[in-house]
């Protein structure tokens, strides 16, 4: 996948923060659960979910994580929502990182 390397402005970076703080939310994998029932069992891992309410929101919301560096999971559709994911634990601290620095 082709990466941009021109940075991302902060109109940009602040409109995906928002989208976060908005609905979105982190899940984390459960390490004890890892532990007692092992990586061949409990697949699950770390993720940031955003929500969007149209399908114009989720196209917007991929289009900014593609500018910020992210890659995207397979958004779904949950409760008349679109979720779209951020899979693995690199991707999630980078996010939650952009989140902190309050862009």
């Amino acid at each position: 996948m082709k990466r941009s390397n021109t940075p991302m402005d902060g109109d940009r970076i602040a409109r995906l923060v928002n989208f976060f703080h908005r609905n979105g939310y982190v899940r984390q994998q459960n390490a004890e659960r890892l532990s007692a029932e092992g990586r061949a069992v409990y697949k699950k891992g770390d993720e940031v979910r955003l929500v969007a309410n149209s399908l114009a929101e989720l196209a917007e919301i991929r289009r900014l994580l593609r500018a910020a560096g992210f890659v995207p999971g397979r958004p779904f559709s949950k409760s008349r929502q679109y979720r779209q994911p951020v899979y693995g634990r690199g991707q999630v601290a980078r996010f939650l990182a952009m989140v902190d620095d309050g862009r």
